[in-house]
């Protein structure tokens, strides 16, 4: 009786909610799929999310991933040297690219292939961008203005800082010469004044702060424990960095972690060694700073609580052995530490699956979703098996025995190089996938990927479709001030709503490359009161965060969470 009355509830909202609104499902590359249908199979108790197809051809497999803020636009790139990719330039306009396998000296030839899209969320039309210097495995992050800050890459691209601005014809702009070294595989990540830190690379044991457009930095400071962190297939490139709440930053390399001043440039102290494997490329694990949680209570009077969750990852000699054939199960443990308990251990837990090279991204309710990725081997070309195509959902909240729980599956194997993010109305785009030197899309057992996916975490159950939360609210070009207060207008098909069922979530979204999504951040604010101001409509009133060490300066999706279900989220600017 209970299947009969779900597919009869089912059936009413697909003619009430998933007919009469074609436009949720929009796009221009492949046919629209109701969500009804994306859910279609699932458990009669418990649904584990869904998957959609959005676009055969995003042009290029995405190594890198971002959203630009008050856009519906995705940037997505590779590497400028990876040879034709899947969208080409008009002609005319191409860029000239030195031939490293020609015998002739200084050959050049004119490469006519797009390396970077601007990529739409909503309709899947791309627009191919141009970029000059290689991006292959660099960094990036939101600058406080909203512009995309791109770091590092291989060759001429490795002292190249870029930027990338939202506007709808604007292109890469390129500084070649502005980094005192070069990074590749290095980690970027937003400071409370507004600048930003990039961290380590290939042989690179220092950091530095990027300059200012067109300014050039002459030095960086050297840190040893990079140095010895390092090991013989590197196991400490993309190191895992993040803001502590107390303004120190967090950097985990290989096994080992330390709190870094960023204004005295002195190590504060070094944390207790995550034992069990490496963490960080090639080994490739997960990290990600646990939510935030701010009282209205006087926010300053202690210090705020600050986690970071590493999961996965892979056996120290993983890299040797692959080259030798031998593809050694990945990681399947977790830990867990209070970064600002000085007294704090590793708290360790176990994934139901082992993975490496996936992503871990923090969702609105507060949850950790972890995609992607393989359960044998380490990243780098062919050196990874047994894609693991079932996400994981952790709920940091939750008992530790009922924490994890498996989710839909993927049918697309999403291995080396792959990508995913959060996008504004709560779901996940996820793309790229590339195992292969160059675009090889036959003759391989792992083709380069260039199909897009949505995946619809739980909360996107049609059932829940009447519980979910519309904010009213718009605040683009309102600048909100630190610890002040702002209101939420929503509207929920309720007469009533206890403030205890109510969340109201920040994020900042995340720059994702290489398994790792630099800058991510998620708070839950403080609520100081809720109000009922007509029929179904309600507005919340939350602190905006203290400080910018809570929460940099910058653009964040602001989210309002009802029993465990997000609104789509909108664009708030915090300085």
């Amino acid at each position: 009786m209970s299947i009969l009355l779900k597919s009869l509830t089912l059936l009413s909202l697909f003619f009430t909610c998933c007919l009469t609104q074609p436009s949720l499902f929009g796009n221009s590359r492949v046919t629209k799929t109701p969500l009804i249908a994306i859910y279609n199979g699932g458990d009669d108790t418990e649904n584990r999310g869904g998957w959609e197809l959005v676009s055969d051809n995003a042009g290029v497999s995405a190594m890198h991933m971002t959203i630009m803020p008050n856009t519906n636009k995705a940037i997505m790139f590779d590497a400028a040297g990876f040879g034709p990719s899947g969208i080409s330039f008009p002609p005319g306009d191409c860029r000239p690219v030195f031939n490293e396998r020609d015998e002739n000296e200084d050959h050049y030839e004119l490469d006519c292939w797009a390396h970077a899209v601007e990529f739409d969320i909503d309709t899947a039309d791309i627009r191919p961008l141009k970029i000059l210097t290689d991006t292959w495995s660099s960094c990036g992050g939101l600058s406080a203005n909203g512009t995309l800050v791109q770091t590092g890459g291989w060759g001429d691209g490795g002292r190249s800082v870029r930027y990338l601005s939202g506007c709808k014809a604007c292109d890469w702009e390129e500084h070649p010469m502005s980094l005192s070294a070069s990074r590749w595989f290095s980690t970027q990540h937003i400071l409370p004044n507004g600048d930003f830190i990039v961290i380590g690379g290939r042989r690179m044991f220092s950091y530095e702060y990027v300059p200012k457009v067109e300014s050039s930095n002459q030095m960086y400071f050297l840190l040893p424990f990079l140095q010895e962190t390092t090991d013989p297939v590197e196991n400490n490139l993309y190191p895992f960095v993040f803001l502590s709440t107390d303004g120190n930053i967090f950097i985990f390399a290989n096994n080992r972690s330390i709190l870094l001043n960023p204004t005295t440039n002195k190590i504060i102290r070094e944390l207790p060694v995550l034992d069990g494997g490496s963490r960080n490329y090639p080994s490739s694990g997960m990290a990600a700073l646990l939510p935030i949680k701010l009282s209205v209570n006087d926010p300053n009077s202690n210090v705020i609580r600050a986690e970071i969750l590493i999961c996965g990852g892979a056996d120290t000699r993983a890299g040797k052995l692959v080259e030798k054939g031998i593809f050694v199960t990945a990681l399947q443990d977790c830990g867990r530490i209070d970064i600002t308990n000085p007294k704090a251990t590793w708290q360790k837990e176990m994934m139901p699956t082992p993975r490496t090279m996936g992503d871990m991204l923090i969702l609105p309710t507060v949850d950790i979703l972890m995609i992607n990725g393989a359960k044998k081997g380490t990243s780098g070309w062919n050196f990874a098996e047994d894609p693991n195509s079932t996400p994981l959902l952790y709920k940091p909240d939750n008992p530790e025995t009922q924490r994890f729980m498996e989710l839909k599956a993927t049918t697309i194997p999403r291995m080396y190089g792959s990508t995913s993010m959060v996008m504004p109305d709560g779901n996940i785009l996820v793309a790229g996938s590339n195992t292969n030197y160059y675009y090889n899309f036959t003759g391989v057992k792992y083709p380069t990927e260039l199909r897009v996916e949505k995946f619809y975490p739980p909360y996107f159950d049609p059932l829940l479709v009447f519980a979910r939360p519309t904010i009213v609210s718009d605040y683009k070009g309102i600048l909100v001030k630190y610890q002040s207060n702002f209101v939420i207008e929503f509207k929920l098909k309720k007469y009533k709503v206890n403030q205890l069922d109510l969340k109201v979530t920040m994020y900042a979204p995340p720059f994702t490359t290489h398994g790792f999504s630099m800058g991510q951040r998620l708070l839950v604010l403080g609520i100081k009161g809720l109000e009922n101001v007509g029929l179904g409509l309600f507005q919340v009133e939350v602190v905006a965060p203290p400080t910018a060490k809570i929460a940099p300066p910058g653009f964040y999706l602001v989210f309002v969470v009802h029993n465990g279900i997000p609104s789509s989220g909108i664009w708030l600017q915090i300085a």
